[in-house]
């Protein structure tokens, strides 16, 4: 008989709203810890992804900072360069000008060169025509002395001849004066 009481004796039931609370209750906890560990890895993720970028800015940043110091030696460089080049030209004009003006004084000086060659070259041309009209006249004066021992005409003719040089000389000395005059 006591078998019987034992196996008879049926166990409480349970509460119809406790166990089912608990199942909510439960599978909201696992539902929190997933959705927290979710949160935890994008969070970790998102912080080593943020080192990185913030990394390669710096990274980033040294190079601009490294090619904007190399850009204002390069300007600084540039500008040197432009005066230099400035300078240069300038020297190069004023050489040149004073290439022009040594040009323009030794052709001024070939050109006086060349007037006083010919001046000097009409004077003395004038200094023989008068040397031979001089001589010529003082050996007419010779003749003339000793008149009777020539031909009446043929010191006419040799007194012509003397006086058609020294006016060959006298137009010629008249010339050279009117070169000479400023």
């Amino acid at each position: 008989m006591t078998e019987a009481l034992a196996v008879a004796t049926p166990a409480p039931a349970p509460a119809p709203g406790r166990g089912r609370g608990s199942r909510v209750l439960a599978i909201l906890l696992v539902a929190t810890i997933a959705v927290g560990a979710y949160l935890w890895v994008t969070t970790v993720r998102w912080q080593r992804n943020s080192a990185e970028w913030e990394e390669k800015a710096h990274e980033y940043a040294e190079e601009v900072a490294s090619l904007q110091m190399q850009l204002d030696g390069a300007n600084s460089e540039l500008a040197a360069a432009r005066d230099q080049l400035s300078t240069a030209t300038a020297r190069i004009t004023d050489l040149a000008n004073e290439k022009a003006q040594l040009g323009d004084e030794n052709v001024a000086s070939q050109q006086y060169l060349d007037y006083q060659t010919q001046v000097s070259g009409a004077a003395a041309t004038v200094a023989s025509a008068l040397g031979q009209c001089v001589s010529g006249q003082e050996q007419l004066v010779g003749y003339l002395k000793d008149s009777d021992q020539y031909e009446a005409a043929d010191l006419r003719r040799y007194e012509r001849q003397v006086n058609a040089l020294c006016a060959d000389a006298e137009r010629a000395n008249d010339s050279l004066q009117q070169e000479l005059r400023p």
